[in-house]
């Protein structure tokens, strides 16, 4: 076991302190392999033949279709899937957008369709061009960006950003960022300020405006998306001024007011479509949940913290693969933390249709439809970053990686089934003789009992920092690095004394059970509801005794993310509980936990909880049998 202090350290450098690897040169190994071709040989890959808004139509190919965001959207999604998986069928789909999109500027530099002249959309094409010419080296990018570049810093002090683009704003300044790391051109930094200016304030917002209960009306600053979005504004300008402390510190603020005012069983904040509230029955746009993740990516590149590593692992290890169904072929607009029914009927959403909840083509909005695509691949390539010195993880994966260090070839296999298992073992290869780093990210949830080897010699004493321990060797003859972080349940008290379940990285919920039902006449690849199988009103018993709960493992599936029929998820709790005989439905959903301690109770029984992602119908915030507290610890009642 390693002995570890953790301690921060203050940052002030100017610009990103932690730099992406090209996309291309990490790649999906084992069950994250068999994820993304799940995805790729379903809705992403499908896509254009079964949904007109990205077919040949779309005006981001020149046709008279849809114009806005959502060709933008899938490209961004399409575009790194493509190269990581390095799929010539992929890769040929991408391409006649990005040729389209390179041949729309005009000679004052503005591009795209000539029917729209929104400046939202085109921050995501940004994305989609700075990502193809990362992976491909293309030429012609740059220049094109110094154009489009050049027309904003001339007309936005006339026509300023405004909607979903001030909102979203941060996002157009990532991009200028990107070609200003590689052209250093002074007038790009006057840019970076002008979109500052004209973009929402947001954590002047999140730390002291924020509204403390469900939104009732609509503002771009209650819109879940958005929320996410503007959470890495201040990351964007802290590599304008270099104050990433402060920066850092403001971030975590205003998260822990998101958490405080609609945190969920599950980490993160509700958002449907609006900020929904801390009741488990709120939702969380599919949407809401990729944007998320791509901001935990850039607070990862810029703060350099542990902790966003493990933000972006919680969701994209619960959030993510719930929000689609295990095959890939359709997803939900909203998921819900307590979801034992999915089907077309009245939820107290704060904006969105009876039919937000089923999983399908295009529920309610088809925003997600065209966004979702991101999710995963984006995953793969932020989950390790390259540092001045050496390299580092961001989230551990079964993945390979291929680069470099100071222009000498590196390659480390990742062999793992984490999440579902504990122990993640990287093999170093490379020629390179002189010693580089390796930073290894310690899960807060592992403070003080990881256990760490290398070339089979524990590694002790070892100090964390930011949440990440530093190796230095001669990586060519030091042998496997082996990192255990060993697992075991934690409990976290929510509203009512009811309580979440935790397992390293992983929500563990309990399923009744799923009978999927498929919706005839639907386009797509199929819609379905979910009704249960069995009861799932249960309560758990004895939460002080969390840590001793047993855990039994099994083989991931070819379909990671799923109850793999009878055999169960690849990773099952089994915690002590009985029915909550007075815990019902409240129309077509459950009802809030009762209050805890629950009085009314059957039988004890083994509840198996299983992981989030693995569960469409599933209980996350439990009510809870007995106390939470030692009976040494209870003062006598007052009497008389």
């Amino acid at each position: 076991m390693i002995e570890t202090t953790a301690r921060t350290t203050a940052a002030s450098s100017l610009g990103r302190r932690h730099r992406p690897i090209r996309l291309g040169e990490i790649t999906p190994r084992g069950w994250l392999l068999d994820q993304l071709r799940l995805q790729a040989d379903g809705i992403t890959g499908k896509l254009e033949e079964i949904w007109a808004d990205v077919g040949l139509d779309s005006g981001w190919l020149g046709g008279a279709g849809e114009n806005w965001e959502r060709g933008p959207y899938y490209l961004d999604g399409l575009v790194p899937l493509a190269h990581v998986l390095h799929d010539e069928r992929l890769l040929g789909l991408a391409s006649k957008w990005i040729e389209w999109i390179l041949g729309s500027q005009r000679d004052d530099g503005f591009f795209g369709p000539a029917g729209n002249d929104d400046w939202w959309p085109r921050m995501v094409a940004l994305k989609v061009l700075t990502q193809h010419a990362d992976a491909t080296r293309d030429e012609r990018v740059e220049p094109f960006l110094q154009r489009y570049f050049r027309h904003q810093l001339d007309a936005l002090p006339a026509r300023p950003l405004s909607s979903w683009g001030r909102a979203r704003g941060a996002d157009n300044a990532l991009s200028v960022w990107w070609l200003y790391e590689r052209t250093a051109e002074a007038w790009l930094l006057e840019l970076i300020d002008l979109l500052a200016a004209q973009t929402t304030r947001w954590d002047d917002y999140l730390e002291g405006d924020l509204i403390t209960g469900p939104a009732r009306t609509f503002s771009h600053r209650t819109h879940g998306p958005n929320v996410a979005m503007g959470l890495k504004a201040g990351a964007v300008q802290a590599l304008r001024d270099g104050d990433v402390a402060g920066h850092r510190a403001r971030t975590e603020r205003s998260f822990a007011n998101l958490l405080r005012w609609h945190g969920q069983a599950h980490g993160w904040f509700s958002g449907d479509e609006w900020l929904g509230g801390r009741e488990a029955t709120a939702g969380i746009e599919t949407c809401q949940v990729v944007e998320m993740m791509f901001t935990e990516a850039v607070h990862a590149q810029v703060y350099g913290r542990g902790v966003d590593g493990d933000r972006l692992e919680s969701l994209a290890y619960n959030l993510l693969p719930a929000s689609s169904d295990p095959r890939m072929l359709g997803h939900q607009y909203h998921q819900q933390a307590n979801q034992v029914e999915v089907s077309v009927a009245r939820r107290e959403w704060s904006f969105s249709s009876d039919d937000a909840g089923v999983f399908g083509l295009e529920p309610h909005f088809g925003c997600c439809t065209a966004n979702l695509h991101q999710g995963w691949p984006k995953f793969v390539m932020h989950s390790w970053l390259r540092d001045d010195d050496g390299l580092r993880v961001v989230a551990y994966a079964p993945v390979e990686l291929e680069t470099e260090v100071s222009g000498d070839p590196v390659r480390i296999i990742v062999e793992t089934a984490y999440p579902f298992d504990e122990t993640i073992t990287m093999r170093v290869a490379t020629g390179r003789t002189a010693p580089f780093a390796l930073r290894l990210r310690i899960p807060e949830w592992a403070f003080g009992s990881a256990q760490l080897s290398v070339g089979g010699v524990t590694v002790e004493d070892a100090e964390i920092v930011d949440g990440y321990i530093t190796l230095v060797r001669d990586w060519s003859t030091a042998g496997d690095v082996v990192l255990v972080l060993p697992m075991k349940a934690r409990v976290v008290r929510r509203e009512r004394q009811a309580a979440s379940v935790f397992l390293g990285p992983l929500s563990m919920v309990y399923s009744p059970g799923e009978r999927w039902i498929e919706q005839e006449g639907n386009p797509g690849l199929g819609q379905w509801e979910i009704h249960p199988r069995g009861s799932w009103n249960w309560a758990l018993d004895s939460v002080r005794t969390a840590s001793t709960w047993d855990v039994t493992r099994s083989p991931v599936d070819a379909v990671p993310w799923s109850l793999q029929g009878y055999r169960g998820a690849p990773t099952t709790l089994h915690a002590p509980g009985a029915r909550a005989t007075q815990w019902r439905m409240a129309g077509a959903q459950a009802d809030v936990p009762p209050p805890s301690p629950v009085l009314d109770y059957g039988p004890d029984e083994d509840l198996r909880l299983v992981p989030y992602g693995s569960a469409r119908l599933r209980v996350t915030e439990f009510p809870v049998i007995g106390t939470w507290f030692d009976v040494d610890d209870q003062d006598e009642p007052r009497r008389g």
